[in-house]
């Protein structure tokens, strides 16, 4: 992977985490499912984990860092090898993967149960969560394969 692409990697991870963002910013003005906050589980998570209190701003740098540099390199390096004919496809492969890991794992590991389902709240979590990433991965996606379409100078 040479230096450009990394850069596009990270510069189409910072697209979907912007995505991704909007979406939760939407979903606190609408007051949809206010018992559901993934950055506030991710700010306690992290509390319990280094023993000490984390700031909401914190959560977000991590969140930021995670997905535009983490994932983002992460998604440049695999991106070949997702099944799907146009990014669009590679995108909601890569967003359902997430997805996956985040409910059999991450909700869980913060407990939450399986897909958030420990909320009480049925599969609305897991639903808003499963859009929030698709947008997260297909806007990834559309900008990365965007950024490394364009010609060289």
């Amino acid at each position: 992977m040479t230096l450009g692409k990394i850069g596009n990697s990270i510069l189409a991870g910072f697209c979907g985490t912007l995505a991704h963002t909007l979406l939760m910013a939407l979903k606190g003005t609408l007051g949809l499912l206010p018992e559901f906050q993934p950055y506030d589980d991710l700010q306690r998570g992290l509390s319990g984990l280094l023993g000490a209190a984390v700031s909401p701003g914190m959560a977000w740098a991590v969140t930021l860092l995670n997905g535009a540099v983490i994932w983002g390199f992460a998604f440049g390096k695999i991106y070949r090898f997702l099944p799907g004919k146009n990014p669009t496809q590679k995108g909601v492969v890569f967003g359902l993967c997430a997805w996956a890991v985040m409910g059999l794992v991450f909700f869980p590991l913060l407990g939450r149960g399986l897909f958030a389902r420990g909320l009480g709240l049925s599969f609305a979590p897991a639903a808003l969560m499963l859009a929030m990433l698709l947008a997260y991965s297909v806007t990834m996606s559309l900008a990365y394969h965007r950024l490394n379409a364009r010609p060289r100078s």
